[in-house]
């Protein structure tokens, strides 16, 4: 990017971040999630550090929030309520320290520690006590100039109307290790105590108040962070006293001898005010303060309330305040945030893909951005109904979604970053690969190549094959080099492959041949519902799959089976019949059958022992990652013991296995009131059923 255009895209970000900023702070309304409006920020943040030269003062980086509410009296802070930075990944969080160290002499950088806490996701406040009793509590606003919500803070529990006593509070810093401070308190006494912190609500209150709304029939609030914001800023104060919210203090700013952040955590809990310092952590170095934030990842369920990163601050007092602010934000201090679920990048281009039933789906090639911890290219945009649906250009800055195991796609675009250099995308009506006319069928938003001798289709259903017959070793590079030297013609040739075949191919020793030829020849059996679902017939998946394997028992049954006996299972409608009924009455499927059974494909019955089947009748999601087996082996466990595995969370689930880095699933699983299980209450529910079994 030259410095003309980056010019031109810093000027854009700045006026959409600028929009979405003042609906969300002062019209309380979120116009897109807050991951999206961060990812634009980040971006903002980074083309400023390139090009200095291009910052102003309305810059939003430069700016410290957003304007006060006109039905609020106005109060002006003592010193300026700052906000962060943000860090989205180890390198991010190096290059923050890295421009610190500029900034510092060597015996600073050697005194370097840190104190790191949750980062709550609430709304921030202050609070002013003179002479021990609560005297003014007010918003950010702009960092300048606040709301005064005294007496909505004044309902809240946590927030205490009076601090303890100051010889209390010194002997409770004793107690501490703390004598410097409490000698200090004692001395000064404690005549003014500015305090900042956060306004929260517990996730276990958050469902209780929208079930409240519902009740009401009043809108429930999309999440604990705007439930916080609205109940602050109501009028009313026995609103806001229903609200049942929350405040936690993590920041003090008037000076009761304190050297360190994390002094202040023990002043700000003597005194009496509720703190996160159960949750907190000093981090000597950045390595301690990465494994505090990863822990944290796994385990920001265990928190009662959202968090989405954690606050990363230069430990000493002294070297923080040298350091200075920029823009809206000190320098000493960055939120290290979690892995987004949503990002924001631009789209270069469009490629189609051919899969294994011939369906054409359109592929987004991105610039590349990091995504759920993970660092995305390419991004499904589904079909050309979407495209259109999206309204989504070559050229575009798109919102991209990736949420737990779901895969990445374009959720949004931001027409508003547009050049007018954008280019419309073009879905192609003959396939991308043997150019056969394309067919789209009036009930159906796909496009479909019905070519059966289209090399992609080949390829893909190949891959799809391999992976059903779970075949050790034999990937799609090796696939793709089998088919293009002509050793292959369709699946049923693997089982003929001998080891002369493969040796002569580039980087195929005698070892890895015989390895090769043994996993494939080991891969002859195999059950029914596996056969099925390997034979990669239209809309039928490993559920329905198992399914017609339970209803008929054999492949042979399955194969003379009309529409209506197929409809006859629960699960199954009229189209997925159809296509199950039109596969079999194809030659072509019916000679490859034949020449599975020749090759010596061995189809084994489905265990049916009812002693076994301890999870019979009961329906499970999987949703994030498991850390002790894949997502295929505990399907097929569950599948063992009798319970069925379903992709979506409906009323008929039973049980969620929470992995992971979990996706909208859980969400959904948690409104519907379904059963979740950690990976380890999974664990045990397996034990117990194949113990029961076994003994």
């Amino acid at each position: 990017m030259n410095k003309e255009k980056a010019k031109e895209r810093i000027e854009k970000l700045k006026k959409l971040i600028e929009k979405y900023r003042y609906s969300r702070h002062v019209l309380d309304k979120e116009l897109v999630p807050i991951e999206v409006e961060d990812s634009l920020k980040k971006e903002l943040f980074d083309l400023e550090q390139k090009y200095p030269e291009f910052v102003t003062p309305d810059s939003p980086t430069q700016r410290i929030g957003g304007k006060p509410l006109e039905k609020f009296e106005k109060v002006k802070h003592p010193k300026p309520m700052l906000s962060l930075n943000d860090a989205f990944s180890e390198k991010d969080l190096n290059d923050w320290l890295e421009r610190n160290a500029k900034l510092l002499t060597k015996e600073e950088l050697s005194k370097i520690d840190f104190f790191c806490e949750p980062k709550l996701d609430g709304l921030a406040i202050e609070l002013i006590y003179k002479d021990g009793i609560f005297f003014l509590g007010s918003t950010r606003g702009d960092g300048l100039v606040g709301e005064n919500v005294t007496q909505n803070l004044k309902t809240i529990e946590s927030v205490p109307l009076k601090l303890k006593e100051s010889e209390e509070v010194a002997k409770e810093l004793e107690k501490e290790g703390e004598k410097e401070i409490a000698d200090f308190i004692r001395k000064n006494g404690l005549k003014e105590v500015v305090v900042r912190g956060e306004a929260i609500i517990t996730k276990k209150n958050f469902e209780l108040v929208n079930k409240e709304q519902e009740k009401l029939g009043q809108p429930i609030f999309a999440n604990p962070r705007n439930l916080a914001s609205g109940s602050i800023r109501q009028l009313d104060p026995k609103v806001t006293a229903k609200r049942r919210l929350d405040v936690s203090v993590y920041d003090l700013v008037t000076n009761l001898g304190q050297k360190t952040h994390q002094q202040e955590h023990k002043i700000l809990q003597a005194l009496g005010f509720k703190t996160n310092n159960k949750y907190s952590k000093y981090c000597k170095d950045l390595k301690e303060v990465i494994e505090f934030r990863e822990y944290w990842l796994k385990n920001r369920e265990k928190l009662p309330y959202e968090i989405d990163g954690i606050v990363v601050q230069i430990n000493d007092n002294k070297i923080f305040e040298k350091l200075g602010v920029v823009g809206k934000a000190p320098r000493g201090a960055i939120a290290f945030k979690f892995p987004l679920k949503q990002a924001t990048t631009i789209l270069e281009g469009v490629r189609f893909q051919v899969g294994r039933t011939g369906a054409v789906t359109p592929v987004a090639i991105l610039k590349p951005v990091e995504v759920g911890g993970v660092t995305i290219t390419k991004a499904t945009l589904h079909n050309e109904e979407m495209i259109r649906k999206l309204g989504v250009k070559i050229g575009d800055t798109v919102v991209v979604g990736r949420a737990g195991d779901v895969i990445p796609e374009v959720v949004q675009v931001l027409p508003e970053m547009r050049t007018g250099k954008e280019k419309e995308i073009q879905f192609p009506r003959n396939c991308p690969i043997c150019r056969q006319k394309l067919v789209k069928k009036e009930e159906e938003a796909i496009w479909r190549c019905e070519n059966p001798k289209c090399p992609a289709k080949e390829r893909r259903y190949f891959y799809h094959f391999v992976k059903a017959f779970d075949i050790i070793g034999l990937g799609p590079k090796i696939v793709d080099r089998l088919l293009d030297e002509g050793l292959v013609e369709d699946p049923a040739d693997l089982f003929l492959l001998k080891e002369g075949d493969l040796i002569p191919l580039e980087r195929f020793a005698e070892k890895s041949a015989k390895n090769l030829i043994e996993a494939i020849q080991s891969r002859k059996k195999i059950t029914l519902s596996k056969f099925i679902y390997a034979l990669g017939i239209r809309n039928v998946g490993e559920e329905t799959a198992q399914d017609l394997a339970d209803h008929f028992g054999s492949i042979e049954k399955l194969a003379q089976a009309s529409p209506e006996d197929l409809q006859k299972i629960r699960e199954i409608g009229p189209v997925v019949a159809q296509s199950i009924y039109d596969y079999f009455q194809e030659k072509r499927n019916r000679q490859f059958l034949s020449k599975l059974k020749k090759v010596g494909i061995k189809i084994e019955a489905e265990k049916k022992e009812e002693e076994g089947q301890k999870l019979k009748g009961l329906t499970f999601v999987l949703t994030g990652s498991l850390k002790t087996m894949t997502r295929e082996i505990a399907k097929e466990r569950i599948r063992q013991l009798g319970g069925k595995v379903s992709e979506s969370v409906s009323r008929n689930t039973d049980y969620l296995i929470l992995g992971e880095n979990p996706g909208s699933k859980y969400q959904k699983a948690k409104k519907l009131n379904i059963k979740i299980l950690t990976e380890e209450e999974f664990l045990n529910l397996l034990s117990q059923s194949e113990s029961k079994f076994t003994g």
